[in-house]
C-alpha cells in the first residue's frame, strides 16, 4: 500500500510512515509493551487540514482510523492492525498568554513539554502522573494528576478546542459554540472527533513541595497514609503506589522485593505550609526514601526510559474508604502472587475535583472518594492469562459501593465497563451527541460510545 494507492495522502502536508519505511518499527510502538500490531499506514499529520484529509480517507475507503497523540493508551487502541493511523505527534505548537493566564496547545505536545513552556511564567494546567503522555487523550478522557485537589482535572481548565468532525468540519467548541459537543468531550474520549487544539487555563503555580516518598508498607501505615491524604488541605494531592520496592540505585537492597508505599507527592502552595503538612507523613515510620523538596512542577515528572514499555494486565475504580481492613486485604493480596511487579495505586480525590457539578461534563465521577488501580507486570504477552485472575480477584476483594471507571484506565473490558464510566443519563446523553457529530461510528477505536438510534 503506498500513496499510488492512497493517492489523498499525496496532498498532505505531513509526512506518512509506511510498513517498508526504516522508521515504521519505532513509529508503531506505543508506552506499553505486549502489542504487535500492525497498521497500514501511519500519518503524521502536520495541521487540521491534514486531519480533515484522513478523515475522509477513512470515510470513504471504510479503512478502520485510530488517533493517538501520545501512544499511552492502555488498551491499545492506537494501532489497528491494517487500518490507519491519524498520529498528532508532529503538531506540538504552543502559544502561552501570561498575562491571561491561557494557552493554545496543539495535541501533539506532551505534559512534560506543556508543564516546562508554561512554568518559564510561573504558571502550569494539570495533566497526570507522566510526563510522556500526549494531551490530547488525557484530556478528553478526564485528566487525574498532581493538581487535581487544588485545580481540579485537565477538563476543567478546558476552554475551547479546536475539532475535526467525522464529515471534515473544523469546529471550534467552546461554552457558547457547539455547548453539546464542548460538554461530551469534556471526559467523553475520542468518539466525538479530532481535537487538534486546546485552549486552557493555567493557574499560577510557582515553587512546589514535592517528589517521592518511599515508605514500608505495613497496613497501618497504608491506612493512616489515605487518612492524611483524605485530612490534608487541598493543595496537596498524592498517589501511594503499593508495591515491591523496586531495584533502584537509591533503594537500600534490604528494601528490595519487599512492599512499599511508593509515593508521589505534590504540596502546590507555600513551601513552609507544605512542610508542615508533609511532617506528619514521614512520622508514619521511617522514610526508606525521601525525596520530596522544594521545585519546580514540571520535577514532578521525572526523566523516562524510552526503552521500557511494561506488558501489563490492569483495572481501575472507586473505592470509597481505605480503612485498617482495606489495608489488610491490599497487603495480603499484593503477597499472594508471583508477578514480577504489581502494584495497587490509591489516588486521594475530592476538593476541587468535586466541587464541578456531576452534570457539568462527561466525567461522572465528581463525588467519588479514592480512584484505584490494581495491576501485575510481566515479561511476556502470553502470560496475561496467567495474571489476569489475580487481578480481578484483587478488584473484587476491594469492591466497595462504587461502581464506577475511568475511562482512561480501562482496558479492553466491553460495553458494561464503559458504561460503567458513563453511568445513567450521561451515557444516553452522550449517544445522542454521538450520532449528532459521529452518526457512522467513524470514532470507534477507543472507549467506544456508539451513536443512539431512533426508536
Amino acid at each position: 500500500m503506498t500513496t499510488e494507492t492512497m493517492p489523498q495522502l499525496s496532498a498532505l502536508t505531513g509526512r506518512v510512515i509506511w510498513p517498508n519505511d526504516a522508521e515504521y518499527d519505532r513509529a508503531r510502538t506505543s508506552f506499553y509493551g505486549g502489542f504487535d500490531h500492525r497498521p497500514a499506514a501511519i500519518v503524521r499529520v502536520a495541521d487540521a487540514n491534514d486531519v480533515a484529509r484522513v478523515i475522509s480517507l477513512a470515510r470513504e475507503s471504510g479503512m478502520p482510523l485510530a488517533v493517538r497523540s501520545g501512544g499511552h493508551g492502555v488498551a491499545g487502541y492506537g494501532l489497528p492492525d491494517g487500518g490507519l493511523v491519524l498520529d498528532l505527534a508532529d503538531m506540538r505548537s504552543l502559544v502561552i498568554d501570561a498575562q491571561a493566564r491561557t494557552a493554545w496547545a496543539e495535541t501533539g505536545l506532551t505534559a512534560a513539554a506543556y508543564s516546562t513552556a508554561a512554568d518559564a511564567h510561573g504558571l502550569a494546567t494539570g495533566f497526570g502522573d507522566t510526563g510522556s503522555v500526549g494531551i490530547g487523550g488525557i484530556t478528553l478522557g478526564g485528566g487525574v494528576g498532581y493538581l487535581v485537589r487544588k485545580h481540579g482535572m485537565t477538563i476543567d481548565d478546558l476552554l475551547a478546542a479546536d475539532i475535526v468532525t467525522a464529515d471534515g468540519r473544523l469546529l471550534r467548541v467552546d461554552a457558547q459554540s457547539y455547548p453539546d459537543l464542548f460538554w461530551a468531550i469534556r471526559g467523553g474520549g475520542g468518539n466525538f472527533g479530532v481535537a487538534t487544539r486546546f485552549h486552557y487555563r493555567l493557574h499560577p503555580v510557582g515553587t512546589i513541595v514535592g517528589g517521592m516518598m518511599m515508605l514500608p508498607a505495613t497496613p497501618d501505615v497504608i491506612a493512616s497514609f489515605i487518612a492524611l491524604s483524605e485530612a490534608a488541605p487541598e493543595e496537596l494531592s498524592t498517589i501511594a503506589n503499593v508495591m515491591p520496592a523496586p531495584p533502584m540505585p537509591f533503594v537500600a537492597p534490604e528494601h528490595h522485593g519487599k512492599l512499599v508505599i511508593f509515593a508521589m507527592m505534590c504540596y502546590a502552595g507555600a513551601v513552609e505550609a507544605g512542610e508542615r503538612v508533609l511532617a506528619p507523613f514521614r512520622a508514619l515510620a521511617k522514610p526508606i526514601v525521601d525525596m520530596v523538596k522544594p521545585s519546580r512542577y514540571p520535577e514532578m515528572y521525572p526523566p523516562e526510559d524510552p526503552a521500557y514499555h511494561p506488558i501489563a494486565t490492569g483495572r481501575t475504580m472507586f473505592i470509597d474508604r481505605v480503612d485498617r481492613g482495606v489495608a489488610d486485604t491490599i497487603v495480603e493480596q499484593l503477597n499472594s502472587t508471583d508477578a514480577s511487579m504489581r502494584v495497587a495505586q490509591l489516588r486521594v480525590l475530592g476538593a476541587a475535583m468535586a466541587r464541578v457539578p456531576v452534570d457539568a461534563t462527561a466525567f461522572a465521577h465528581r463525588r467519588s472518594r479514592i480512584l484505584v488501580n490494581v495491576a501485575a507486570l510481566y515479561e511476556r504477552p502470553e502470560q496475561a492469562s496467567q495474571y489476569e485472575p489475580w487481578v480481578d480477584g484483587f478488584v473484587a476483594a476491594l469492591k466497595q459501593g462504587d461502581d464506577g471507571a475511568y475511562v482512561n484506565f480501562l482496558v479492553d473490558e466491553g460495553e458494561a465497563r464503559i458504561r460503567a464510566a458513563y453511568p445513567g443519563k450521561t451515557w444516553d446523553r452522550l449517544r445522542a451527541i454521538k450520532r449528532r457529530y459521529d452518526p457512522t461510528n467513524l470514532f470507534k477505536i477507543c472507549q467506544n460510545i456508539p451513536p443512539a438510534t431512533d426508536g
